[in-house]
């Protein structure tokens, strides 16, 4: 269980990690929208979506994380606020304070526990990279940054990325980074 309800922890290789204060607002909207979207295509499947609130116990140590989006299959490892198998997709959008531990010390976990696709979103510069797992390590298949201006040579925010666990779902671009802006 988690040390505290207030503020929102995770624990890490032995490392307690305050999830405070909140992230930028682009932060949740990004996760909103890849969160109605998974909601929405996996209605009447066994696997569910969650968003921000459910720990990922990482080991028999108490360490665990709490992924922006998490997609588990297996229900029989889901127990009150905390889910015991292995989730088939999760997604970390970036916030400055969690980039490093995102793009590193939980890539690798995530990677060692089995987690079939990762996704590392940018929220600043509109990006996203996809990562793939092959032999416990994540291979890097897709990254984009989100031009979404019609006139320009690189738009690309009709740009599908379809899942590798779940190859009849796809999300575009402008979908993902959907009501966020540039700050300028």
């Amino acid at each position: 269980m988690p040390l505290s309800d207030s503020p929102k922890t995770e624990k890490i290789n032995g490392a307690i990690y305050s999830m405070s204060p909140s992230a930028d607002y682009r932060h949740s909207i990004i996760n909103l929208n890849i969160y109605s979207v998974l909601r929405q295509k996996l209605k009447g499947s066994l696997c569910m979506v969650f968003c921000e609130n459910l720990d990922f116990v990482l080991d028999e140590t108490g360490n665990y994380a709490i992924p922006d989006i998490m997609v588990i299959c297996d229900r029989k490892q889901l127990k009150k606020g905390q889910y015991y198998g292995i989730p088939r997709f999760i997604t970390e959008t970036l916030s400055p304070s969690t980039a490093a531990r995102d793009k590193q010390e939980k890539k690798k976990i995530y990677a060692e526990k089995g987690v079939d696709e990762y996704w590392i979103i940018d929220p600043f510069s509109r990006s996203i990279e996809v990562y793939h797992l092959n032999n416990q390590n994540y291979i890097l298949q897709y990254t984009a940054i989100l031009d979404d201006d019609p006139g320009s040579e690189s738009y690309n925010a009709k740009q599908e990325i379809t899942l590798y666990a779940f190859p009849n779902i796809s999300i575009r671009l402008e979908e993902i980074f959907e009501d966020t802006v540039l700050d300028v």
